[in-house]
């Protein structure tokens, strides 16, 4: 019996304890003029249920709280947007101190230097240094054959295989990316720099604690890592003084460089192309996949369009320029798939001051979350938004409406979507006049934080 009197009593302490921490920091960030909203626990927030339960997460709390409310999610107290009017605003007006706002954990393993944490004359010249990379021009005259040359290669091997289509879209996103960024070099580097940029990923979306075992420190770790390998290719660069058409190249050259960068602001540039190319290529390319699968009229379409293509050309001549521009239906189903699998489910951003929004005061310091997902499913915006249609990109109109946020928005717009459309393209091209596919087995799509089948997305390949 005094067992269980002890027992009890613990019970009811550990109780009491848990109630007074989650008051103590209601307490704590309850100022006046802060939407309503909930905070959780000191230190985490409400970071679990954000992450367990993504969507869930965001329409709970707007039918409890309105679409502008408080939260602390990844270590940061936040306010979450979820108005499209006011999403559009914030986007657009980042001089009046709405500055990005990324996590620590994004900060501290993308570096300081990453075009995505800097604002003003920084982000402007990071910007135009970024921009003259992946111009036009440059896609067409150095990347796209460089692309080309890596996709062809690259499926050459997936015939009569069941393959995860998860796991080879994540290698083809970085190693053709790898082949821009370091050209000849990227083919000795790719298998040492490969498992560490997994690593430096998964550490980009965590709590920065820096315990032996967590993502965070893994991050760390994984970035510390690259950076001596980068380090040590631009000095060997800077040694030989060749010339390299590249993307390192263009970022080392001195000569006719108005963007001139220091070397750690080309690595924290080069990881974040590669981070966020990655991102968005490797996912977008697998949900492609599986939507076409899932869709058959709509891969006999896309099929069409690249069998046209490959009709007018020898077996191996390279996709070029002038294709990639006749590719209507294609990017249709790279949007769609983007919209439908909401990619990017929001961008963060940060106040530099006290300022008012929405009739509220939101504190200097605080990170506002632009939470764009719901706006791919509105269907004033997209009739049968749940539906698979890539026609409804047909009409160019609608990649300019107001609330078109897929590739993100104002001066933040994804420098690199023309980039990234020129390689899924290219590689739909081989895949699909190559290879026929079906899914092997019942493999399971988790939507958020990130878009990724935990367990694979299996298909067996074989030859059209």
């Amino acid at each position: 019996m005094a067992v269980f009197m002890m027992v009890l009593g613990l019970f009811f302490l550990v109780i009491c304890s848990c109630t007074a921490l989650l008051r103590w920091n209601e307490v704590r960030y309850r100022k006046k003029g802060l939407p309503r909203g909930t905070m959780g626990w000191p230190i985490f927030g409400e970071t679990t249920e954000f992450l367990r339960q993504g969507p869930n997460f965001m329409k709970n709390r707007r039918g409890r709280y309105g679409s502008f409310f408080k939260s602390h999610i990844l270590g940061c107290p936040t306010i979450v947007s979820m108005d499209p009017e006011l999403n559009r605003y914030i986007l657009m007006n980042e001089a009046k101190g709405l500055v990005p706002g990324y996590p620590q954990s994004m900060l501290d393993i993308l570096g300081k230097c990453n075009i995505a944490a800097v604002h003003g004359s920084t982000h402007k010249h990071m910007r135009g240094a970024l921009l003259a990379l992946i111009s036009p021009t440059m896609i067409r005259d150095q990347l796209l054959p460089k692309i080309d040359d890596f996709m062809r290669t690259h499926l050459n091997s997936w015939d009569n295989r069941v393959i995860d289509i998860h796991q080879k879209t994540k290698e083809m996103a970085l190693l053709s990316s790898l082949k821009q960024i370091a050209g000849l070099e990227s083919s000795s580097m790719a298998q040492q720099f490969m498992p560490e940029f997994f690593k430096l990923v998964l550490g980009t979306l965590s709590l920065p604690i820096n315990l032996p075992g967590t993502n965070y420190r893994r991050g760390l770790q994984a970035r510390k890592n690259l950076v001596g390998m980068l380090r040590q290719l631009i000095q060997e660069r800077r040694a030989s003084k060749e010339s390299h058409h590249d993307m390192l190249g263009g970022l080392i050259k001195i000569d006719d460089n108005k963007y001139k960068l220091t070397d750690d602001e080309i690595i924290d540039q080069i990881i974040t192309i590669m981070y966020s190319g990655y991102e968005t290529v490797s996912t977008t390319s697998m949900m492609a996949i599986k939507y076409l699968h899932d869709h058959p009229k709509v891969l006999e379409e896309l099929r069409k369009e690249h069998l046209e293509i490959r009709g007018r050309k020898r077996l191996e001549d390279p996709i070029e320029w002038n294709d990639l521009k006749s590719l209507r239906f294609t990017r249709a189903v790279i949007v769609e798939a983007s919209r439908l699998a909401t990619i990017v489910n929001g961008v963060l951003r940060k106040t530099t001051e006290d300022m008012e929004l929405n009739g509220f005061v939101i504190p200097k310091g605080w990170r506002i979350y632009v939470y764009t997902r719901e706006i791919n499913y509105d269907p004033f915006l997209y009739p049968d938004p749940l539906v698979f249609n890539p026609w409804r990109w047909l009409d160019k109109s609608l990649e300019s409406q107001s609330y078109f946020f897929i590739f993100g928005g104002g001066t933040r717009m994804c420098p690199g979507k023309e980039l990234g459309i020129a390689e899924i393209s290219t590689f739909l091209h081989y895949f699909v006049t190559r290879y026929r596919w079906e899914e092997v087995g019942g493999d399971k799509l988790m939507r958020f934080p990130r878009v990724e089948a935990p367990n694979g997305l299996h298909v067996r390949v074989s030859s059209c």
